[in-house]
C-alpha cells in the first residue's frame, strides 16, 4: 500500500468517491448546482471557466464537508469559495511574453513642436491678412469655415465662378508669400 505524499492528495482521492462517502453532498450538488453555476458565470466571462470555477469551489466544499456545522448555510459557504477561488485565480494570472522577430510597436512618430505649429499658424494668418478684403473673405469662408464654393458664393452674393477664380488667385499669392516659403 502506498502512502499519499500529502494530505490534500488523499482528500482528492476521497473526493472522487464523494457519492459514497457523503451522500448529502451529492444531493446538495444535484439540487443547487444550476443556481451555483449561475453565480460562477457571473464571476467569469467564459462559461467553461465558470464550470471549472464551480468544480474547484465544490471540491473545496467537499474537503471541508465534515467541518461545516450548519448545512443550511451551504450556499453562502460555496459562494464564498467561488469568490475566493476567483480572486486567487485573478491574482495568480500570468502575463506571457513572446519573443518575435518584428517589434509590435511602431516607430515613434515625433509630434510637431507646439511652438513651431504656433509660429506657422501666426505666419499663415499674417499672410491671409495681406490679401485683399474680398479674397480674404473667400479664403476664410472656404478653408477656415469649411463652406463649399456654392455656399461661399451665396454668403457673399457672387457667382460660383467668381469664388473659384478669386480663391485661386488668393492661393497663388499665399504660395508666393516669403514667410510661408520654409513650409514647402
Amino acid at each position: 500500500m502506498t502512502t499519499p505524499v500529502c494530505t490534500g492528495a488523499s482528500r482528492a482521492v476521497a473526493a472522487t468517491a464523494g457519492h459514497r462517502r457523503y451522500p448529502s453532498f451529492s444531493s446538495y450538488v444535484r439540487a443547487r448546482g444550476p443556481v451555483l453555476l449561475r453565480t460562477a458565470r457571473s464571476l467569469t466571462a467564459n462559461p467553461s471557466d465558470a464550470e471549472d470555477l464551480l468544480q474547484t469551489a465544490l471540491t473545496k466544499t467537499y474537503v471541508a464537508w465534515e467541518r461545516i456545522e450548519d448545512h443550511r448555510a451551504l450556499d453562502g459557504y460555496v459562494r464564498r469559495a467561488l469568490v475566493n477561488t476567483r480572486t486567487s485565480q485573478w491574482r495568480k494570472r500570468k502575463v506571457d511574453e513572446f519573443a518575435c522577430e518584428e517589434l509590435p510597436e511602431k516607430e515613434a512618430v515625433h509630434a510637431p513642436d507646439p511652438a513651431e505649429q504656433q509660429s506657422l499658424h501666426d505666419a499663415m494668418w499674417r499672410a491671409v491678412l495681406k490679401l485683399p478684403d474680398r479674397q480674404r473673405a473667400m479664403v476664410v469662408l472656404r478653408y477656415y469655415e469649411d463652406l463649399s464654393e456654392v455656399q461661399t458664393a451665396e454668403v457673399l452674393g457672387v457667382s460660383v465662378g467668381t469664388v473659384k477664380s478669386a480663391v485661386s488667385r488668393a492661393l497663388g499669392k499665399l504660395r508666393e508669400d516669403p514667410e510661408l516659403t520654409p513650409v514647402r
